[in-house]
């Protein structure tokens, strides 16, 4: 038997009998390519920068993760950890987007019922003007700023979108002076309405559907009154404005927790004030957990490179809304 390794070519015995000293050879003439490729791959994998810490309040440091990417595009991707308005360290990743060159912040922020949405959309906009006051440091350009995530991430990130604004030009820390305005959003099932949350006149302000985040709504949400000024505080399609930046979402149509006529309402409020924003809608898919994320994600990529970069995707984005099927994950039975 014969192997050829090039100008090292080896003879094998019928009866093997070279077989250690030529596997020898093998592996010594392997050892430095598997050395070159683990080199680099390790060199694709982003340097992760743990615990930056962007705002101390209330004996609390809230922290962001900062994933810089081998390739960086100088472009930068703000993704909140939230769910139920709840923030930990245990979810952090960096979502695939240094693969693709944006260097990522991942934000974590105080978690209710200990602080309450008004405080995390506070402590939100910090963030981001952390990172703008920052961005040289990254390698980023302060307007190249795009901001991601699900559930009460995607409501955080449209609260940026929508609310996000000038800093403070006479604060003593030069961080509060800097712009809390983010440049491109995508995200998945974001509430969007209060005041009219599955059906029109449905408040959900720590009532009815949201009775179990009374906490996270505070002490404002215990009247009627209260809840009418927070339910309009604290709902990113009030505050649709010209100015606002390029927004895409996905939605299932059988959210159970997240009505799927939140992100209707708020792509119909867009388009009555002229400004872009696009809804996929995956049909038969619920609060997240259907196989085509990925795809989704992938999409969100195309959407920030157009934005942010001018990078022209393959298949042109639509501006309005579209269907798209969906296929649950199989649950693995224990």
């Amino acid at each position: 038997m014969r192997l050829s390794f090039g100008e090292g070519d080896c003879e094998l015995g019928e009866a093997g009998h070279n077989s250690v000293p030529a596997m020898k050879h093998l592996f010594i003439l392997l050892c430095p390519c598997l050395a070159l490729v683990s080199l680099t791959l390790r060199a694709q994998e982003p340097e992760r920068i743990r615990d930056v810490i962007y705002t101390k309040h209330d004996g609390v440091a809230l922290t962001m993760d900062v994933f810089k990417p081998a390739k960086p595009n100088g472009a930068g991707i703000i993704k909140i950890i939230s769910g139920g308005w709840k923030s930990n360290h245990n979810g952090i990743s960096d979502g695939g987007w240094p693969k693709t060159g944006y260097t990522t912040f991942v934000v974590v922020h105080g978690t209710q019922p200990r602080f309450q949405v008004e405080e995390i959309v506070a402590d939100l906009n910090r963030a981001v003007r952390f990172v703008r006051a920052h961005a040289a440091d990254y390698g980023v350009d302060p307007q190249k700023l795009g901001v991601t995530g699900g559930s009460a991430g995607g409501h955080l990130s449209l609260m940026l979108a929508t609310r996000g604004g000038p800093g403070d030009a006479k604060a003593a820390d030069p961080v509060d002076r800097e712009s809390s305005a983010v440049n491109a959003v995508a995200c998945f099932y974001p509430p969007t309405d209060y005041l009219n949350w599955f059906e029109p006149g449905d408040n959900a302000v720590g009532i009815g559907k949201l009775a179990a985040y009374a906490g996270a709504f505070g002490p404002k949400a215990a009247t009627e009154e209260g809840r009418a000024a927070l339910g309009k505080e604290l709902s990113p399609i009030y505050w649709v404005h010209k100015g606002q930046p390029p927004i895409f979402i996905v939605h299932g149509d059988a959210d159970p927790q997240v009505s799927i006529t939140q992100s209707e309402r708020f792509l119909k409020r867009c388009h009555e004030e002229g400004v872009v924003c696009e809804l996929v809608i995956r049909q038969g898919a619920g609060h997240g957990g259907w196989q085509e994320m990925p795809q989704d994600t992938e999409r969100m990529t195309e959407w920030f490179d157009l934005q942010l970069l001018g990078k022209q995707p393959a298949k042109a984005f639509t501006l309005d809304v579209s269907s798209l099927p969906s296929t649950p994950v199989q649950k693995v039975k224990k």
